[in-house]
């Protein structure tokens, strides 16, 4: 399955990523002016799917990465990361298909009534004005409408957006046979979860691990299952995420292994601060150092060979 085995691939798999982001970004930018709305979106999905089919693991890589970098493009880069975590949670729970699609549907468009406003937000340092508070309470009711009067007929896509800030549908333990509740509750963790690992301009991003455990540490019971699912899916440390080893050694998390805290990780730097000219493969299951934490998404300034670590994470599997 590993699509990394030569440059051009590598550069293939990154060009592909990055142009459907870029296409979403146009879409969930000017969704009056795009024709047949909801037929992209389900495009959009196909496409990512086909994405992770070839490498799951490349593909979180490469949106960790993107997430944690910059916050240019905000809104399309989150929206894409909450999608990927939506179907790979949904996939771990065994989501009947029609029920993920609307997940992952809801996952890409939850916040199309604010998009300008959304990336706007990443780069500005001050607290959020009244009117923008204001748009950001409205923007799920008002994306469901939007949604609406663009083609989209499907009730739970539409449910889940409307309902995906609403801290009721966390409480609300009556009707458990209403799946809708359990869609919107998976959305409303993926979502916390993917902006609390993405930096903005007034704040670092948290680290993978601080943003799981705070993710559990809110959890009821219901939401509670839905976050051991997310760490179950990707992992405490997704690939693309940087660690510290017990040795000090800083180190990137290429793939995932069979076990939540255990990755396989390439060591990039020493514990002196400066980085190795060569990194070197490091499967933290099999021997001693293991992670002992995550770090915050700008850890690492340096300019890294991706395409090179992640050659190092396919032969990880092949010694596995």
């Amino acid at each position: 399955m590993a699509v990394v085995r030569d440059e051009n691939a590598y550069e293939d798999l990154l060009g592909q990523w990055s142009d459907l982001e870029s296409g979403l970004g146009v879409i969930l930018g000017s969704p009056a002016t795009t024709q047949q709305f909801a037929y992209r979106v389900v495009q959009y999905d196909r496409w990512m799917q086909g994405l992770l089919q070839r490498d799951p693991d490349v593909g979180l890589y490469l949106l960790f990465q993107l997430a944690s970098n910059s916050p240019v493009g905000y809104s399309a880069s989150h929206a894409l990361v909450c999608a990927v975590l939506c179907h790979m949670v949904g996939t771990e729970l065994k989501l009947p298909p029609a029920e993920r699609n609307s997940l992952v549907h809801a996952a890409l468009t939850m916040n199309v009534a604010m998009t300008a406003l959304q990336d706007q937000l990443a780069t500005q340092t001050e607290r959020p004005n009244q009117a923008q508070q204001d748009a950001i309470r409205a923007h799920p009711i008002k994306g469901a409408m939007m949604l609406a009067n663009l083609g989209v007929s499907d009730d739970a896509w539409l449910e889940i957006v409307s309902s995906h800030h609403d801290d009721a549908v966390d409480r609300n333990t009556g009707d458990e046979t209403h799946r809708t509740l359990l869609l919107t509750r998976i959305l409303k963790v993926v979502d916390r979860y993917a902006a609390m690992i993405s930096p903005r301009a007034s704040r670092t991003g948290r680290s993978a691990i601080e943003s799981a455990r705070s993710v559990m540490a809110r959890a009821t019971a219901g939401v509670d299952e839905i976050g051991q699912a997310l760490v179950r899916s990707v992992g405490l440390c997704p690939p693309g995420t940087y660690v510290r080893l017990e040795n000090d050694e800083l180190a990137v998390v290429v793939r995932r292994s069979g076990k939540t805290n255990e990755p396989f990780v390439v060591v990039i730097g020493k514990p002196s601060g400066e980085f190795h000219t060569v990194p070197r493969l490091h499967a933290t299951g099999n021997a001693p150092p293991r992670i002992r934490s995550a770090l915050p998404s700008v850890a690492v300034r340096t300019p890294l060979n991706h395409f090179y670590l992640l050659q190092l994470g396919s032969q990880a599997l092949s010694l596995a």
